[in-house]
């Protein structure tokens, strides 16, 4: 399996709900993302770890 590309959408307290290109919703601890995650960053999920992207 790939690597799957996320949109954050909406930011939820210590929780962020993100949506991938194919439009399935995935919510996840703010703890497990990098640093600078916020409102419509763009994230790579890919061994078992997220990074974002330009």
């Amino acid at each position: 399996m790939g690597p799957t590309c996320y949109t954050v959408t909406r930011i939820d307290g210590d929780y962020a709900v993100m949506v991938t290109d194919e439009g399935i919703e995935n919510t996840v601890a703010m703890a497990l993302l990098p640093p600078e995650t916020d409102e419509g960053v763009r994230l790579v999920w890919e061994n078992f770890t997220y990074r974002a992207t330009e």
